[in-house]
């Protein structure tokens, strides 16, 4: 079971050293890949009356594919979007960014993406919110379309393409797609088309039901459920034995990967978010496993 980080997105603000710092501080601690969040813009309750989302026009997110560019460079992580908010983006333009990004990495990159919940920002990307679930299924057919093939031509119900392709390709070809979502849609959804997903809650009756419908959708579509990989995250609360028996759930659930996350968990630098991490890492066995590599 890999084991990774969430980078923090909403507490780092714009501090290009803190990033560096965390990239390559996590590498040290043993750690074999970052995951971001995403969000282009943040709604203002002043203008939205009545927002109850769980982040505002003052909450920070760097955009990940950019920062991706960046910690490529400093580090060897694997870099995961989770998630890229898909269908409020430009198709072809994605497929670009996640092309470049798994070039610069070497070809340690997963594409995470889900469909979000944030009407004022489809808005400002000029996107249908009511539309996105038919769009995402699109727009996966035609990145992995990019991403094998010098030259496509292709016509859906959202996107045109006619004798285009992009150059570079990938390392990867096409590059793992990961899904999220929390509902019966989404898990056929990632049955039928996901490489993994990241369930969005722990090990437990409800993660069971979901893995059952996520197989099941596989099976009927001709696949074979045990090549998807799944992702769960753990949250650091400072207790060591809390942290190993969830990683020890998350590996009976047949987890391929998990990530720690310190966001939101009261702590106030990149200094106390690599502390925290370096306790992890310490109960998780990484220096170990490390060496053992």
């Amino acid at each position: 079971m890999q084991i990774g980080v969430v980078f923090p997105q909403t507490e780092l603000g714009g501090d290009v050293g803190a990033v560096r710092a965390y990239g390559q501080g996590v590498e040290e601690l043993g750690y074999r890949h970052v995951m971001a969040f995403d969000h282009v813009v943040g709604a203002d309750p002043a203008v939205h009356q009545g927002w109850d989302g769980p982040y505002d026009v003052r909450t920070t997110f760097h955009e990940p594919m950019v920062m991706f560019g960046y910690l490529a460079g400093i580090t060897s992580l694997e870099l995961v979007t989770s998630i890229i908010i898909l269908p409020q983006r430009q198709t072809v333009l994605v497929a670009k960014q996640a092309a470049e990004v798994d070039l610069l990495t070497g070809g340690r990159f997963r594409l995470g993406v889900g469909l979000g919940w944030n009407r004022v920002e489809y808005e400002a990307l000029g996107q249908d919110f009511a539309t996105r679930g038919r769009r995402m299924e699109e727009q996966v057919e035609l990145m992995r379309r990019l991403w094998t093939e010098p030259s496509i031509t292709f016509e859906g119900a959202f996107d045109r393409v006619t004798g285009a392709g992009l150059a570079p390709l990938p390392v990867q070809r096409p590059i793992p797609v990961w899904f999220g979502g929390q509902s019966p849609a989404a898990y056929r959804r990632i049955g039928r088309l996901a490489d993994g997903w990241f369930p969005q809650f722990a090990p437990g009756d409800k993660l069971d039901e979901a893995k059952a419908l996520v197989e099941e959708a596989a099976r009927q579509a001709g696949r074979d459920p045990s090549v998807l990989g799944m992702e769960g995250r753990v949250e650091w609360r400072g207790d060591a034995d809390d942290l190993h028996e969830l990683a020890r759930r998350w590996r009976a659930s047949g987890a391929t990967h998990i990530a720690v996350n310190t966001m939101r968990t009261g702590l106030r630098s990149v200094d106390e978010h690599l502390a925290a991490l370096e306790r992890a890492a310490e109960i998780l066995g990484l220096r170990r496993q490390a060496h053992d590599r």
